[in-house]
């Protein structure tokens, strides 16, 4: 199902923007896919994310041989991915301003480490399911009534519930 741009956009920002973490899917060596859990640094309103990581890290290879990726949000009720074109960043404004002192673990040397990179994700199309408040009830009660009457639910057919998202032009 689509939804006309901006209202469909705007949906997909407010309910991937709080998520902490996502799914980062690249392309492995051996060609099948590898998935792993990153904090998520930002997510902005056109859907692009950033994450930070280590540039010895071996999705840092993976990226540079194949930079699309996929990007995954999970939670009980709200379902979201974004998927786009992957780039590392080094500039120093964009590290002040994403810096969490929750990194330090992993850069010892703060925002300074020479191995801290920036995973940028350009969103070229995002997807959500939301299943959460009204769109939660309203779901609710269309899989009781199909049940009731001994049919299979349709897919969602609301907006508000489910939307592909073309991000970017071209």
């Amino acid at each position: 199902m689509s939804d006309h741009y901006p209202k469909a956009q705007e949906h997909l920002y407010h309910l991937l923007k709080d998520f902490p973490t996502a799914m980062l899917v690249s392309r492995a060596e051996n060609g099948g896919m590898h998935a792993r859990p990153m904090a998520v640094a930002e997510l902005q309103p056109d859907a692009d994310a950033y994450f930070a990581t280590r540039i010895d890290s071996p999705k840092v290879d993976e990226i540079l041989r194949s930079p699309d990726v996929l990007v995954t949000f999970q939670s009980a009720t709200q379902f979201g991915s974004i998927s786009g074109r992957a780039t590392f960043e080094k500039d120093k404004s964009l590290i002040d301003r994403l810096w969490s002192d929750s990194w330090r673990p992993w850069f010892p040397g703060g925002k300074t480490d020479p191995s801290l990179v920036i995973i940028r994700v350009e969103a070229r199309e995002g997807e959500y399911w939301d299943n959460s408040g009204v769109h939660g009830l309203k779901f609710l009660f269309e899989g009781l009534s199909a049940v009731m009457q001994g049919e299979k639910m349709a897919g969602p057919d609301d907006a508000g519930r489910h939307a592909k998202v073309r991000l970017v032009s071209g």
